[in-house]
């Protein structure tokens, strides 16, 4: 890495579906997700430095940049000291993984000089392996097993993310509390149903009776005001609303991007952190 300052993408992902099944031993819960990647980023501004240092303002620290860039001189990196200001544009603790993404564009930094880069995104957070190389993906395990598959055809999605971020633990908590997980059998159909459905190509709303997150309940019921945002988008014209990830962004899929962009514009005055944006193509 050169002395010249690098500026890094951090993309947001959405959770397209999220079907929760047991604990493992590891306390972790199985899943099967398609995760979508957005043009919504974080920036990551990387210069060197006469030491590490990372800048992330409104996370607490250390966040998951800071242990990204720690987990790698663990693992004898010896790139230069870098100072890595991360500039926060996907909202925190919102369900679209963006400490995840900053995480991942850090680990990006030592491609082909760290051995085992998946396994230490796993040791790092659930979804950080995933983000490694952002695509569309099919998940399945906790996050760490990745299959990808091509583009979607075009659509838009608007987010309205809350002003206050939920806990993933206390929401998968919740979940377990009002008993909505799926037992492994189940789960291994879904996957099939899910990769004959992506297999086909086009946009998600073509098959969008498998776009379902068995944590939204549980999101709603620890902040109700989720159901107020998902009522809105549908009636701004989203042909499909959920909430993405263990919430509390409410989000809505809508046919083509301007479609997006227009209803984000109404639905501004009631909801001012309304974010419209596309899936990210690479």
């Amino acid at each position: 890495m050169t002395a010249s300052v690098k500026t890094l993408p951090a993309p947001a992902k959405l959770n397209l579906c999220l079907y929760v099944g047991p604990v493992r031993e590891d306390g972790l819960h199985e899943i099967r997700s398609l995760f979508e990647p957005l043009e919504l980023a974080d920036e990551l501004v990387v210069a060197e430095a006469q030491s590490d240092t990372v800048i992330c303002e409104g996370v607490p620290a250390p966040d998951l940049t800071a242990r990204a860039l720690a987990a790698l001189r663990a693992h004898g990196w010896n790139g230069p000291s870098l100072r890595i200001e991360v500039r926060k544009r996907v909202p925190v603790a919102a369900g679209l993984g963006g400490g995840s993404a900053d995480a991942a564009a850090v680990l990006r930094l030592a491609r082909g000089e760290v051995e085992g880069l998946r396994a230490i995104a796993a040791e790092i957070g659930a979804d950080v392996p995933s983000q490694l190389q952002p695509r569309p993906s099919l998940v399945a395990g906790a996050g760490e097993v990745i299959e990808p598959f091509a583009p979607p055809a075009e659509h838009g999605v608007v987010l309205i993310p809350q002003r206050e971020g939920l806990s993933t633990a206390e929401v998968y908590a919740e979940a377990d509390r009002i008993g909505v997980t799926r037992g492994e059998s189940e789960l291994e159909a879904i996957r099939r149903r899910l990769r004959d459905a992506v297999d086909e190509g086009g946009s998600p709303l073509a098959y969008r009776e498998h776009l379902v997150n068995d944590l939204q309940p549980a999101a709603i019921s620890m902040r109700p005001e989720i159901e107020k945002a998902l009522e809105a988008l549908a009636e701004a014209g989203a042909a499909h609303t959920m909430v993405t990830g263990s919430g509390p962004t409410a989000f809505g899929l809508f046919p083509t991007e301007e479609e997006a962009r227009t209803a984000a514009d109404g639905l501004r005055t009631a909801f001012p952190d309304v974010l419209a944006t596309v899936p990210l193509v690479q």
